[in-house]
């Protein structure tokens, strides 16, 4: 079976723009099967419309999502998304509801989240977080 990652919104946005940043996580990414939540898909269409991206970056993100599996929301997920928020409220570090919904893809599946802000998923148990930024 081949080896799977969601990668959060942020590490996303690394990529397409070709950021710097993006060779922190390349490695974490090389040969495995690249998942994205719903939540990140609808994030980069926001960004194309509140930056008001012409037809030619609008068709390169298109492009460029391509390449990666988008998991969409169901019953099961939803459970685990109110795990993720009351798991993190009980320790006292309350999730945003975008990234709880990353962090239940990651949780349904079994499977590491990428992301460039372990923080925010600190306190979200049993998710595992690769970060080149630390806990």
């Amino acid at each position: 079976m081949i080896e799977s990652v969601v990668i959060d919104t942020d590490v996303m946005s690394f990529l397409f723009k070709q950021d710097s940043r993006a060779a922190l996580y390349r490695p974490h990414l090389a040969g495995k099967l690249t998942v994205i939540s719903f939540m990140t898909l609808a994030e980069m269409n926001r960004w194309s419309l509140e930056k008001n991206w012409g037809a030619a970056r609008k068709y390169k993100l298109e492009e460029f999502l391509e390449d990666f599996i988008v998991l969409y929301s169901s019953r099961a997920m939803c459970f685990r998304w109110a795990e993720a928020i009351n798991s993190s409220r009980r320790k006292g570090r309350p999730i945003q509801t975008a990234d709880a919904w990353i962090a239940a893809t990651a949780l349904l599946h079994g499977i590491p989240l990428v992301t460039h802000n372990g923080k925010h998923y600190a306190s979200v148990d049993g998710l595992t977080v690769i970060s080149e930024t630390g806990p």
